[in-house]
């Protein structure tokens, strides 16, 4: 069950207004000339709300991660604002920007790849002691390190184990573990579980939300099965190709997409039971995703989209509001859509 945000939650703790990242697509050699542009993410606004985790969903290639990187100063935006906390992420001073660190840290995807395989699992937790405190050894730092252990569910002697000598799991928990050494208060999860088995990305689910609860934490969680973030997150944005088409509440969502490209995402996840999904009708979006370096005008889903009108190739729709905290950029939504039926 998932973990409701504490009193006072109603603060936006992560504000992003019309941020885009546009990547520039260049030819030569030598005398490099841009070509065009490719648009990874185009005017993306939501908010996070203290203590709430939101999950941020859609295909591979829609620009989620490229959201997570601007949030985590690691990409400057094209346009748009970035605010944590009331202040602008990207007109922090450097003294600033040291702080803003120890407030927000990552889970990545890979749990090897995100781990120094030269370092020992004390080593890799202690390390932000080091960056941001300078306590390279000492029985304080030891103390600490144990005990971030303890809350991830890993033994202590892991301690002096290198990463190659652990199970995946195991890993990522390395990984939380580090994410939580400076008591951040937003942390975001780029596909945090993705690369784990089906049990084991269980457990991982019920440690984030266990750490959620107990330590009053903010999640930005970015995945792309649907079951996983209908488990953890309170609310829900879904992308496409650069945008944001829809935010709801994750039950009202779940129960009740408008967007039918949310739709055609909920109608794809099978169900257990094999006779019910026999009995089920799937309606496959025609086409494929188109190029970001050349996107649709208009609404950005018409051509694959099965109720597409004139309107949907001519005008961009602006994300409103359809029902209570539901949100969606679609002009034909409201209480129903056509075609909502084939959504499950």
């Amino acid at each position: 069950m998932r973990n409701e945000p504490a009193a006072g939650a109603d603060r936006m703790l992560v504000e992003l207004s019309g941020v885009a990242k546009h990547f520039p697509v260049t030819k030569g050699a030598l005398l490099k000339r841009t070509i065009g542009m490719v648009k990874a993410v185009d005017g993306v606004s939501f908010s996070i709300r203290r203590g709430e985790a939101f999950g941020l969903v859609g295909e591979s290639g829609c620009g989620k991660s490229t959201v997570a990187r601007c949030i985590l100063k690691l990409e400057p935006p094209s346009d748009g604002t970035i605010a944590f906390d009331g202040e602008d992420v990207w007109g922090l001073d450097r003294g600033r920007t040291r702080a803003f660190r120890r407030r927000v840290q990552a889970v990545f995807q890979d749990p090897y790849s995100s781990l120094n395989p030269r370092m020992k699992v004390a080593e890799i937790v202690g390390e932000p002691f080091y960056v941001h405190e300078g306590q390279r050894r000492g029985p304080q730092r030891e103390r600490r390190i144990a005990e971030l252990l303890q809350l991830c569910g890993l033994p202590r002697r892991l301690a002096d184990r290198y990463p190659h000598e652990m199970s995946g799991g195991q890993r990522q928990r390395v990984g939380i573990a580090r994410a939580l050494a400076l008591r951040p208060d937003f942390i975001v999860c780029d596909e945090a579980v993705s690369a784990l088995d089906v049990s084991i990305q269980a457990q991982i689910i019920n440690l984030l939300e266990d750490l959620q609860g107990e330590l009053g934490l903010t999640y930005l969680f970015i995945g792309h099965d649907l079951s996983v973030v209908r488990h953890l997150c309170q609310r829900v944005a879904v992308m496409y190709l650069g945008k944001v088409v829809e935010i709801a509440d994750g039950d009202e969502l779940f129960a009740r997409p408008k967007h039918p490209y949310t739709q055609a995402l909920l109608a794809a996840v099978p169900v257990p039971d094999p006779e019910v999904e026999a009995k089920r009708s799937h309606h496959a979006l025609k086409g494929e995703v188109p190029s970001p370096l050349n996107p649709p005008s208009g609404c950005v889903f018409h051509p694959r989209c099965p109720i597409a009108v004139e309107e949907c190739r001519s005008q961009v729709p602006a994300l409103r509001p359809v029902h209570r905290r539901h949100l969606a950029a679609c002009h034909l939504a409201g209480p129903t859509v056509v075609g909502a039926e084939h959504a499950t």
